[in-house]
Order: structure tokens, then C-alpha cells, then sequence
């Protein structure tokens, strides 16, 4: 018998079957997986959840595949490290700093693609996709050549260089879009539609969200299944926040730990903050971002799908959504590195950032147990300590060197750049095959 029964709209309940679907046919809400609750709780225990082995997968009631996969990455089970000097520069007895920069591709996206990965699987797809501001995908390719597939990423033209340069490295064909993230992610639907490809972040995404919630239940273990006072986690779409917070209600509702209250405090970079905004104004929707201007590309999305839901949650919890400016954003990534010994990407910095923000303000109490989520890597950002930015770029420089895409390597938002693109990459020479064995492997 399956757990999972149904996909259902988050907006109006309308029932979905479950499939790569996304959005309701009766509105146009978020499709969200829905569990047999009675099943899971027949079935979970904290005895067979400490007896299994490290990863996502020891939690594999609690996640939106039928059997855990076969085959995958080593992903999950981090470090949740106590920051003793860093909780002392911030004025706080109890902090503990949720490493996921020590998952595969170096980011906490490794959860999310686990778990869309498996999924693909099982409906059948034969290539994996995505709309990424970075981490996304590194992630996926790498996902993709353990499965043996295909992978195209979608990203912004000016992404931070060593993002680009780790998913090449995993072999996936990078289409640079001249545009925003929503507008490659409204491109990325389209595609989607067409070419039948799994994308991560559209078609599977009901399944993709529900990765994120493994930061929850590892935290909750790793704190002997016990929850924080304060949860503190950066804010792009806002799924990962609020994925955190379902998290925690499944522990209490199946029984794994004891109620609870948790405060969650939100992280948005100064120049791209709407759902921060619109906390701030005591707005119920963010107001929609065109340009985002920040350094922290990885949580620069203007439109944010679940920011709605984000705003909920940090007034029903007691929380915060702040915005942080770079500078601050710097400060925090060099003083969590001085401290304690984590160089986090600029996301991270901004989480640390809002921490101190939120302890300023008496948000965070000096006695309260607080966790904040570095969810990526400093290597991936090297470029955000300087703070006179990245050098001006030649158009003919080499793809992987430091800078953004040169425009002629560039598409526009629309299908028919994407067509275009294809038709192009198809008729590139392929790369031989080489045996390492015998002779180096040539690259062009």
C-alpha cells in the first residue's frame, strides 16, 4: 500500500492523482503530496530511524517516493555544529550551525534533486532539468550522471562563475538565459510543457519541495529528538522555510518529538526582499521584485511562489523575515569562517546576517537554542569577499574564467531562443569517448 494517496491544491483542496503535476486544474494553486497518515504512523519509529544508515533515505516515510532509490548520492546527515565563539560574538549561550555545505555538490540542494531524482524514476523521464540561480544546478547534473541521464540547467547569465563551472563538470549542457530567474523559470515551464523533460523545480516540484524537509527531521535527532526555540533560514522562494516548518509538525504529529513552539526567522537580501518587504509593510502577498540587485544571486527571486506562505508562517511563529544588506552579508561570512571554522556561501552569510539582526532587535533571546541553515559552500561565492565585485569581462573570454556569460553565448526567454539553442548544440561536434586507461580524456 502506498503512503502517498494524492496530490492536493494548497489554495482550494481540489485532489490531484498522483503524477508529474504542479498546479491545479481548478485554479491554478501549488500541488501539494498528501500522505496516509495512519500508515506512517503504523510504521516510523525513532528505534528504526536511528538503526538505518546515514542519509535522507532513513527518514523515506516521511518523503514522497515509493521505495528509497536504488541509486544516488550520499546525500544528508550533516554536521550540526555548536558555535560556541560565534554565539558569543552574537550574544547567544546556545547556537548550533546546520552545515549542508558538506552535501555532495556543496549545497543543501542535494536534498531537494534527491528526492525529484527518484521520483523522475519512477514516472519514466529520460532527461532531468531545471531553472537555477546556482546551487540548483550543480545539483542536478550531478543527480543526473550518477542516474545515467541527460541534464540541462537554465540559468541567468551573470551566475556566479564557480556555479557554472561545477555543473560543466557533471556534464550537464548549460543554457545561459539573458533575463531574471522568473523569467527562466516561467521559460522553464514552457519547456517543460514541450519537451517532456523532467524539471525539478516545475513539473516535479510538489516532489522536490518535500526534500527540504529532511533539514527538519535531522535537526530534531541531532538535537536528541528535541526542536529549537529559533530556526533561522534563507528566504528565495520561500520553500525551504516553510518546508522546515512542516518538518517539524510531522515529528510532533506522528509522535517522534514533543510539542514545541519554534520562532522562525527569515533571510532576504536588501536588494531582493520582497517577502522581508512585505513583512515589514504587514502585507499578506510580497509585492513582486523586477531587477534584483544583490550579491547573493542564489536568493534573488523577485516573485516568490511560496512567499505568501512564508509571511504566514512568520507571524503565526512568533518569527521575523529580515533584510539584510551586502555588506552585512560579508561581515557575517568572514566572522562565521573566523569563528568557527565554515567559509558559507553568501546565502549563508545573509542567515547569520539576519541572526544578528534578530538578536538585536530582542527577537532572539540570549537564552534561547537557535539553529540557523548554511545551505551552500564560500567556494561557490569566492568573489562576494571582494568588495570591489568581479573584474569587467572581455566578450572573448573563456566560458569558466571569472565573469558572466558573454552575450553571444546568451538566449532570450522566449521557446523559440530555446529551439534555437538545440538546433545549435546538436550540430556542435560531439566530444569523443575516451578511455582513461589509455589516453587523457580531450575536452572541446
Amino acid at each position: 500500500m502506498s503512503r502517498i494517496t494524492e496530490l492536493r491544491c494548497r489554495a482550494c483542496a481540489t485532489s490531484a492523482p498522483v503524477g508529474p503535476s504542479y498546479v491545479c486544474v481548478r485554479c491554478f494553486g501549488p500541488l501539494e503530496v498528501v500522505y496516509d497518515d495512519d500508515l506512517i504512523r503504523a510504521t516510523i519509529s525513532r528505534e528504526q530511524i536511528g538503526a538505518r544508515p546515514a542519509g535522507i533515505w532513513r527518514y523515506h516515510e516521511l518523503l514522497p517516493v515509493d521505495v528509497p532509490p536504488e541509486r544516488g548520492l550520499p546525500v544528508g546527515s550533516t554536521p550540526l555544529q555548536r558555535a560556541v565563539r560565534l554565539g558569543e560574538r552574537l550574544g547567544i549561550e546556545r547556537l548550533w550551525l546546520k552545515n549542508d555545505s558538506l552535501n555532495p555538490t556543496l549545497s543543501f540542494k542535494d536534498r531537494v534533486v534527491a528526492v525529484a531524482a527518484a521520483r523522475a524514476q519512477e514516472f519514466g523521464f529520460d532527461t532531468l532539468a531545471c531553472a537555477s540561480t546556482g546551487n540548483l544546478a550543480g545539483a542536478v547534473a550531478a543527480a543526473a550522471g550518477v542516474l545515467g541521464l541527460p541534464s540541462y540547467v537554465f540559468v541567468p547569465a551573470d551566475i556566479e562563475p564557480a556555479k557554472i563551472c561545477q555543473a560543466l563538470a557533471f556534464g550537464a549542457r548549460l543554457v545561459p538565459v539573458d533575463g531574471t530567474y522568473d523569467e527562466i523559470n516561467r521559460l522553464s515551464i514552457e519547456v517543460a510543457d514541450e519537451l517532456g523533460w523532467a524539471f525539478v523545480n516545475v513539473n516535479l516540484r510538489p516532489y522536490y519541495a518535500e526534500g527540504s524537509k529532511t533539514l527538519a527531521y535531522e535537526v530534531a535527532e541531532q538535537l536528541g529528538w528535541r526542536l529549537p526555540d529559533v530556526v533561522v533560514v534563507p528566504i528565495a522562494s520561500g520553500s525551504l522555510y516553510t518546508k522546515v516548518a512542516k518538518g517539524f509538525d510531522e515529528l510532533v504529529r506522528f509522535g517522534l518529538v514533543e510539542a514545541h513552539p519554534v520562532r522562525f526567522i527569515g533571510a532576504q537580501p536588501e536588494g531582493c526582499a520582497p517577502v522581508a518587504d512585505a513583512f515589514r509593510d504587514g502585507l499578506e502577498h510580497p509585492v513582486p521584485i523586477e531587477k534584483p540587485r544583490t550579491l547573493v544571486k542564489s536568493l534573488a527571486i523577485g516573485s516568490p511562489a511560496d512567499g505568501a506562505s512564508a509571511l504566514a508562517l512568520a507571524r503565526r511563529s512568533g518569527g521575523s523575515i529580515e533584510a539584510v544588506s551586502d555588506g552585512a552579508t560579508r561581515a557575517a561570512m568572514r566572522l562565521t569562517a573566523e569563528n568557527e571554522g565554515i567559509f558559507t556561501e553568501t546565502a549563508g552569510g545573509c542567515t547569520i546576517a539576519a541572526l544578528a539582526q534578530a538578536r538585536a532587535n530582542g527577537l532572539i533571546r540570549a537564552d534561547d537554542e537557535v539553529v540557523a541553515l548554511l545551505t551552500g559552500n564560500g567556494l561557490k561565492t569566492p568573489e562576494a569577499l571582494d568588495s570591489s565585485g568581479s573584474a569587467a569581462r572581455d566578450e572573448d573570454e573563456p566560458l569558466l574564467e571569472t565573469g558572466p556569460v558573454p552575450a553571444a553565448r546568451r538566449i532570450k526567454p522566449t521557446f523559440a531562443a530555446v529551439e534555437g539553442w538545440l538546433a545549435s548544440d546538436r550540430r556542435r561536434k560531439p566530444v569523443p569517448s575516451a578511455d582513461p586507461l589509455q589516453s587523457p580524456l580531450s575536452v572541446g
